[in-house]
C-alpha cells in the first residue's frame, strides 16, 4: 500500500477496477498500491490482460461505461477518483497526460496535426490560435519532427508509425504535465524506432522533470529508463521494487519467467525460456495465487491460499506475493539469468 506523503506526486492506494458483464462482475485490477515522486519513472510490466492499461485508464477517469474504480488515487494530494468530471477535465491532458498504445486510432484522421495540437492549448492554456501554433511547432521540434512548421499542417496518415508516435508524445507534452503515462509506447515499432522513442522519453524527462509511468509487457524496455518496477499478473501485484532489484535479484517466479523470455544479444543461439500455459480467465480467477497453474515453484496450498503482498526481509524496497521463500527463487535466478 502507498503511504501518505505530501512530497509524493502520485499515491495509489488499494486501487481496484471491476467491469459489469452479463455473466457478473469481472475484477481486472485488485488492490494496487504504489507511489511516485516528481521526475521518477515507474514501470508496470506483465502480459496482456494483467491489468496494466485498465489501472491507468482508471487513474485518468477513462474506463469504459461498464467499468468502475474504487480505492484512492491522490495526485498532488487530490483524490482523482473522487473528483467531479469538470474538475478532472482540468487536470487530464493538462497536469496528467497519456500516450496511448496505437497513435493511428488515438489521432483524429479528419483533422490536421495542427488543429489537434492547437485545440489542446486553446482549451487548457487559453492561448490564441497563433500563439498555440507557435508553441505546437516548437514542441514538434523538441520531439525531433523534421520540418515541423510545414509538416504540422499534414494529416496523421501522412506520417510513418514512428513519426505518429512522436506526435502523440508531443501532444502529451504540450502543457508540460507533471505526470506522463505511456501505454506500450513502442508496440508495433521496429527495433530502431523503439530505441529512438525510449531515448526521446528519457531526454524529455530530463529537460522537463516529468514523472513517467511506463506500461509494457517487455521487461527489456524498462531496463534503461525506470527507477521502480511493478510486476502485475491477473490484476494483482506479484512483485515490486527498484529496477535493480527486479532485474538482478527477482524473488517471484513470474518475474523470473518474464526475465527468462527476454532475448539477450550476447546469448546468440540460446533458447528462450517460455512461461508454460496461458494467463487466467479474469471472470474465473483462482482462489489462491493467480499464477498457480503456470508456476514451476507451486506448493500444495498455492491454489487455495492467496499469498499476501509483504516486504522481503533485508530488502526494504522489495514487495512480493509468493508462498515460496525468496531465497529459493533467488537461487534459481542465478542459474537462469546471466
Amino acid at each position: 500500500m502507498a503511504e501518505a506523503n505530501n512530497n509524493k506526486l502520485l499515491e495509489v492506494d488499494d486501487l481496484s477496477v471491476k467491469f459489469s458483464t452479463p455473466e457478473g462482475d469481472v475484477t481486472a485490477v485488485n488492490g494496487l498500491g504504489f507511489s511516485l515522486e516528481r521526475g521518477q519513472t515507474f514501470g508496470i510490466v506483465g502480459e496482456s490482460g494483467s491489468g496494466k492499461s485498465q489501472s491507468m485508464l482508471a487513474i485518468m477517469g477513462l474506463l469504459a461505461a461498464n467499468g468502475r474504480a474504487t480505492g484512492r488515487v491522490r495526485f498532488n494530494g487530490q483524490d482523482l477518483l473522487a473528483m467531479a468530471p469538470r474538475d478532472l477535465n482540468r487536470i487530464r491532458g493538462n497536469r496528467v497526460a497519456m500516450i496511448f498504445q496505437d497513435p493511428m486510432t488515438s489521432l483524429n484522421p479528419y483533422l490536421t496535426v495542427e488543429r489537434q495540437m492547437t485545440e489542446v492549448l486553446e482549451l487548457h492554456k487559453g492561448l490564441t490560435r497563433r500563439s498555440a501554433l507557435t508553441l505546437a511547432i516548437q514542441t514538434l521540434e523538441q520531439v525531433r519532427i523534421p520540418d515541423a512548421a510545414r509538416r504540422i499542417r499534414m494529416y496523421p496518415h501522412e506520417f510513418s508509425g514512428g513519426m505518429r508516435q512522436r506526435i502523440m508524445i508531443a501532444m502529451a507534452l504540450l502543457c508540460q504535465p507533471d505526470l506522463l503515462i505511456a501505454d506500450e509506447p513502442t508496440t508495433a515499432l521496429d527495433v530502431t524506432v523503439q530505441a529512438q522513442t525510449m531515448t526521446l522519453l528519457r531526454d524529455l524527462q530530463r529537460d522537463f522533470g516529468t514523472a513517467i509511468i511506463l506500461i509494457t509487457h517487455d521487461l527489456g524496455v524498462v531496463a534503461g529508463i525506470c527507477d521502480k518496477v511493478m510486476v502485475l499478473y491477473g490484476g494483482r501485484i506479484m512483485e515490486q521494487g527498484t529496477a535493480e532489484d527486479i532485474f538482478y535479484a527477482p524473488t517471484h517466479p513470474y518475474t523470473l519467467g518474464l526475465l527468462g523470455a527476454v532475448p539477450k544479444l550476447d546469448h546468440e543461439g540460446e533458447r528462450l525460456i517460455a512461461i508454460p500455459g496461458v494467463p487466467p480467465n479474469m471472470s474465473r480467477m483462482p482462489v489462491g495465487c493467480p499464477f498457480t497453474e503456470r508456476c514451476s515453484f507451486v506448493l500444495p496450498h498455492c491454489g487455495t491460499v492467496r499469498p499476501p503482498l509483504v516486504r522481503v526481509e533485508g530488502r526494504e524496497a522489495v514487495l512480493r506475493a509468493c508462498h515460496r521463500p525468496p531465497q529459493e527463487i533467488e537461487k534459481m535466478a542465478l542459474e537462469v539469468l546471466p
